[in-house]
């Protein structure tokens, strides 16, 4: 399963990044690499997103649905 974590907020999206691995915020879906599991989607939320971001886990097999954690 591969999933992406979105913030509902501003449209950009929570991933580690392609260079180093370290959580970013982009823009662009394509700039953001899926998550494997959902814990580790529960991980970087609670380390790295703010509650304005009202972040949500979108599951990319359901594009039209997000997960609840």
């Amino acid at each position: 399963m591969f999933y992406v974590i979105q913030s509902a907020t501003t449209g950009a999206f929570l991933a580690p990044s392609y260079e180093d691995g370290q959580p970013e915020w982009v823009m662009l879906l394509r700039e953001a690499v899926a998550v494997e599991d959902l814990e580790t989607c529960a991980q970087l939320i609670e380390d790295h997103a703010e509650p304005f971001h009202r972040p949500q886990v979108v599951d990319l097999r359901e594009l039209h649905r997000s997960v609840a954690l």
